[in-house]
């Protein structure tokens, strides 16, 4: 019960942290104007950005509490930081969408029609693409995506890290 509290608190700074960067990259990408078609590597040193702040977050907790931490904790606070930080990020990005960028999935399926287009797809192919994209493009349903997507990640880098960081107190003695 002890460890409850402070996976919270650490979840939640830790979280609060990587949803601020999350935003300050995509700002900065917006700024540049290659929001619509980001550099490969802003999406290398989002990743990296996650994996630092998800294996900071679990040492953390493993520090607070006296160097022992259970796999699944371990794994609580991973999770946990990239959840949170996937919903602070929805709020965002339904805000950019709506006010900062309104017309960006318009602008986003012009460029993608382009590239459709160059690959050889007819206007009826290209329509139907569209009728079907468009039903995945409100707010609720992008935010679901990007809020499971994060828990795939959390879980993903901090089963890892967890596995390798883990120490129970039965371990130490």
């Amino acid at each position: 019960m002890e460890n409850q509290g402070n996976s919270k608190n650490i979840i939640l700074n830790y979280g609060v942290i990587l949803a601020v960067a999350g935003i300050l990259v995509s700002l900065v990408t917006y700024a540049m104007g290659s929001h619509l078609q980001p550099h490969w590597s802003i999406s290398v040193i989002s990743i990296a950005i996650s994996i630092g702040l998800v294996i900071a977050g679990i040492k953390k907790f493993k520090e607070e509490n006296n160097g022992f931490m259970s796999w699944g904790q371990g794994v609580k606070v991973g999770v946990g930081i990239c959840i949170l930080s996937a919903l602070i990020t929805a709020v965002y990005q339904y805000v950019f969408m709506n006010f900062i960028e309104p017309d960006f999935l318009v602008q986003a399926m012009e460029l993608q029609n382009e590239a459709y287009l160059d690959a050889g797809m007819t206007e009826e192919q290209i329509e139907a693409t569209n009728e079907m994209s468009k039903k995945f493009q409100s707010p609720g349903i992008l935010a679901a995506m990007s809020i499971i997507g994060a828990a795939v990640l959390g879980f993903i880098i901090s089963a890892i890290a967890s596995a390798i960081m883990k120490k129970n107190e039965e371990e130490a003695y």
